[in-house]
């Protein structure tokens, strides 16, 4: 499917309500732009040296890799949250990680803070020394169908 790895990532969070749980969703993945194309959930790994890009162009219909973490609910007053974060190396040879966290009743910054630890956390177990960590969380207080999507995308320059 795809022949070699991807040099460019974006990383983005969106939240939204809708019809269904599923037109939720679709709303959140269109805010998150990538809502015109075949999302492949991927394990957990960024390539070594990509490098981030603010905004990503994606082919609609394309089959594109993406991390992510995701959570519809229909309990009207419930808050959902979501999260990705990404530690990059110190070493440009070395892959970095990404993780990714969901959960009912907590807010971006407790998600965000865990997704953190987790990133730290799975570095220190490869021994890999890191240079930052970047990450990106959301929120939602549900009306009637509410959805919460964080991302980090992959793809080509």
């Amino acid at each position: 499917m795809f022949n070699r790895a991807p040099n460019i990532y974006a990383i983005k969070a969106a939240e939204a309500e809708g019809f269904s749980p599923l037109n939720a969703f679709d709303v959140a993945l269109l805010e998150s732009g990538v809502g015109n194309t075949n999302l492949v959930k991927m394990s957990s790994i960024l390539p070594p040296s990509c490098k981030k890009k603010e905004y990503i162009e994606l082919p609609p219909g394309d089959l594109v890799p993406v991390a992510y973490a995701a959570l519809t609910s229909s309990k009207k007053g419930q808050r959902i949250a979501a999260a990705v974060a990404i530690a990059i190396p110190k070493d440009p040879t070395k892959n970095g990680l990404i993780m990714e966290f969901e959960d009912y009743d907590i807010t971006k910054e407790e998600a965000e803070k865990q997704v953190r630890k987790m990133a730290e956390w799975g570095m220190k177990y490869r021994g890999f020394e890191i240079d930052r960590i970047e990450s990106i969380a959301v929120d939602h207080v549900v009306e009637e169908h509410g959805a919460v999507f964080a991302c980090v995308v992959l793809w080509w320059e």
